[in-house]
């Protein structure tokens, strides 16, 4: 009975009308269907009992089932614990390149276009992948304006009638290209006016800056996972002597990413964008390694003669011939008088520019070639401040005064190191009136740079007077990322009219790193007037960290300076110019006179110079009184035609005011990758193995266009590979048109400063009116009171008079 429909169920399938062929492939076609089957259910229904063969493969059957369910599911918790895993490993990565206030791309002001169709300025930060706007260079949580996630997004130039460079950052498929939340978590970003969400128009204060700007955001959008991994990179730090610095290594030169051509992700891309940047077909190939040609660079001899002087007074006497000049000279002037347009006589001038005499303190800068590989901060700062004592014990032998440079004067040399490094100097006097000279010293093999401009200002008080350079130079340290300020004494020279003639450094100084938060302090003590040689020169300093005094340092700055430490009081010697100090003094390049420009100072001064080692001063006074007349010629012309001097290789930083070096390069040294450094007409450039670009990480609003750099759109390296540390042709500084630049920029101050001064208008005016009111009220109140005080003398008057008619 139970059998009874699988037997009709085998007869319906066994008389078939096809035969015994079609019979056997149906059969076949079942047997290898039901072991297929994903469960036994569908077999367990029939009624029949199974065979012990089928319930073996059953069982066979369930326990590979199991197993493969067990590892199917292992295999999913793992794939979920590496999925989770890794999220939050890419999460912090982009998370330590957003947070990371070091890894930066280019931070300046732009320009950006709201949904109204107006301009907002804003404060853009370009990260790996990211764009962050802010309201202030402050970057604080609530100036967050908005976050553009660049992946998504592509660059393009955009044509505009304005001034400046105009470029947009959009979305092909028109989507959001906005982050959800800012680096800090915010939700709500600072009050600005409406942008658009699938775009963003950009506008750029020059050409060069808003070329800059989309050079770094194709690079960054193209190699934003790159980015992202060397930024990681220079955060893990190595054993090795090019990596063990701070973290502020390497973070800002990604090039080790983007060179590496071994490198699938984004080798392809650098080399598509060389290829679109390029002019011409360059033969330079991103495989070679090196290359043949060597750049074009100036030539230099060895200067040998040096004139030191001896440690003690620096003192003088004048012949009578001589005196009777001092007098002439000191009828013309009063005290207090400012002597910059003051002319002196040939007699009391050193043969070499004041610009030369700058360089008087970097004969021992390879001092500072050992403070950059020192570990500890405090004794990278000891040893900053033993380079600069270094640089006071060379003086020349008497009284002299060096020649106050001529507008648009030029200096440079170099000094040659044990190692082989070169450091290079490079000055120019920007102005006359007010006389300011700027100067760069750069050697990024050794790791340091220093960059300062000086207001050389002179002051009389009758019987001496003092030479005041008013000016901070910055010392970087560029592997570790540290900026020293530095301030220099005054020379004060007395015995003009009565006693001897002498000159010594007075004043104080300060030697500070904001970062390391360590600051000296070094006074230069003026010889009393009853003091004997023991005062003569002497220095007393302190070196601390905040509040807190760690050593202290006493001496004399042309001879033997002592340090003690204020934790265990031992004193030791910290700078003795003996012998052999003065013999390991460093090698001074300079350009041959015939090799030089018509505007450097040893051709310039050259025939004054000679007349003066001859000891012919008429001759002096009159080669010099041709410069000096030649010079206020050119003034007269350039104000004739309403034209401003404008520097060759300086310009001035609209923040700041201070003049820096129109090439500077503040790179740490790559040396897997820059080979050495060297000059050619002033620009200061390092020689690569491989083209590198160059990314910007300072203002650029004080940049200007120059017509045929901006014509051809270069890099900052040339056909031959050779990095020049800007771009090519670098962008001048137009005095006039900084001065436009700093009165558009200064409105908003105007403005904010009048209203703040007729809210104290208002502010006294109220005042005023309270005040009348109360004199007002005082008034009444008297004239009540004098009022009741005459009716009682007019009363008592009537009484007193009653009384006498009664009485008489």
């Amino acid at each position: 009975m139970p059998q009874q429909p699988q037997e009709k169920e085998s007869q319906s399938v066994v008389s078939t009308p096809k035969g015994g062929k079609c019979e056997e492939k149906k059969s076949k076609t079942l047997l290898h269907i039901i072991p297929k089957l994903p469960s036994s259910d569908s077999l367990s229904n029939s009624p029949g009992p199974a065979s012990p063969e089928r319930q073996d493969c059953l069982l066979v059957d369930k326990s590979t089932e199991n197993a493969v369910k067990l590892a199917r599911k292992e295999s999913y918790k793992v794939q979920r614990k590496h999925y989770r895993k890794e999220k939050k490993r890419m999460t912090n990565e982009l998370l330590s390149s957003l947070k990371d206030t070091s890894v930066v791309v280019l931070a300046d002001w732009l320009k950006i276009r709201g949904t109204l169709k107006s301009w907002t300025k804003l404060w853009c930060v370009l990260k790996p992948g990211l764009l962050l706007l802010y309201k202030t260079p402050k970057a604080k949580s609530n100036h967050w304006v908005g976050t553009i996630l660049l992946n998504s997004c592509k660059v393009i130039e955009r044509p505009s009638k304005k001034d400046g460079f105009c470029f947009k950052l959009y979305n092909p498929l028109d989507q959001n290209i906005w982050a959800p939340r800012g680096p800090e978590n915010e939700t709500i970003g600072a009050v600005v006016q409406p942008l658009p969400t699938s775009y963003s128009i950009f506008r750029a204060s020059s050409q060069a800056s808003g070329m800059c700007w989309l050079d770094a955001l194709e690079i960054s959008i193209r190699n934003d996972a790159a980015l992202v991994r060397s930024a990681n990179k220079a955060s893990i730090g190595s054993t090795s002597h090019e990596t063990q610095w701070s973290e502020a290594d390497y973070e800002k030169h990604f090039v080790h990413d983007l060179d590496d051509v071994s490198q699938p992700d984004n080798g392809t891309h650098f080399c598509a964008a060389d290829c679109e940047i390029s002019d011409t077909d360059s033969d330079v190939s991103g495989k070679e390694e090196y290359i043949d040609d060597d750049p074009v660079e100036t030539p230099y001899v060895p200067n040998v003669e040096e004139e030191l002087g001896d440690a003690g007074a620096q003192v003088e006497e004048l012949a009578d011939e001589h005196k009777s000049l001092i007098w002439y000279l000191v009828k013309q002037v009063r005290p207090g008088m400012d002597l910059s347009k003051v002319v002196l006589p040939t007699f009391i001038l050193e043969p070499r520019s004041f610009l030369d005499k700058l360089t008087d303190s970097y004969y021992h800068v390879d001092i500072l070639s050992r403070a950059v590989l020192e570990d500890d901060a405090f004794t990278r700062m000891k040893t900053v401040v033993k380079w600069y004592l270094s640089g006071l014990y060379k003086k020349p032998k008497g009284l002299k005064k060096p020649y106050n440079p001529i507008l648009g004067e030029t200096f440079r040399c170099y000094w040659l190191h044990p190692n082989g490094s070169k450091t290079f100097y490079v000055a120019e006097q920007v102005s006359h009136h007010p006389p300011v000279s700027a100067f760069y010293v750069t050697n990024r093999m050794d790791g340091f740079s220093i960059s300062a401009s000086i207001l050389a200002k002179s002051k009389f008080y009758g019987n001496s007077t003092s030479a005041i350079l008013d000016g901070t130079a910055v010392l970087t340290l560029l592997p570790r990322g540290e900026n020293y300020t530095l301030t220099v004494p005054y020379a004060h020279c007395k015995g003009i009219l009565m006693g001897t003639l002498s000159m010594e450094l007075g004043g104080k100084v300060n030697i500070e790193c904001e970062k390391t938060g360590y600051q000296t302090e070094i006074e230069f003590k003026l010889k009393p007037f009853l003091g004997g040689t023991e005062h003569t020169n002497c220095i007393t300093g302190r070196l601390r960290l905040g509040k807190e005094t760690l050593a202290t340092l006493e001496g004399f700055w042309d001879g033997v300076i002592n340090i003690k430490d204020r934790r265990t009081g031992d004193t030791q010697i910290f700078w003795n110019p003996t012998s052999a100090i003065r013999k390991s003094r460093l090698l001074r390049h300079t350009v041959p006179v015939d090799q030089q420009g018509e505007f450097e100072s040893e051709r310039l001064w050259q025939h004054v110079s000679a007349a003066i080692l001859r000891d012919d001063m008429n001759a002096a006074t009159e080669e010099k009184t041709t410069l000096e007349e030649a010079q206020r010629a050119s003034s007269k012309e350039r104000k004739a035609k309403c034209e401003d001097w404008i520097p060759i290789h300086f310009q001035q930083d609209l923040k700041s005011g201070q003049w820096v070096y129109k090439h500077s390069d503040l790179r740490p040294w790559d040396p897997r990758n820059d080979l050495y450094q060297y000059e050619h007409d002033f620009l200061i450039s390092t020689r690569t193995r491989h083209p590198t670009p160059m990314i910007r990480t300072s203002s650029l609003t004080s940049m200007q266009r120059q017509d045929a750099a901006m014509k051809n759109n270069k890099r900052s390296f040339d056909g031959d590979g050779h990095d020049t540390g800007t771009e090519s042709e670098e962008y001048h500084s137009d005095s006039t048109q900084s001065v436009k630049i700093n009165k558009t920029t200064s409105n908003n101050t105007i403005l904010t400063a009048i209203s703040e001064l007729q809210n104290n208008l208002q502010e006294h005016s109220n005042r005023i009116q309270k005040l009348q009111e109360s004199l007002t009220r005082h008034l009444e109140l008297e004239k009540n009171r004098t009022n009741y005080l005459l009716a009682i003398i007019i009363l008592f008057g009537i009484l007193q008079a009653m009384v006498f008619y009664y009485y008489s």
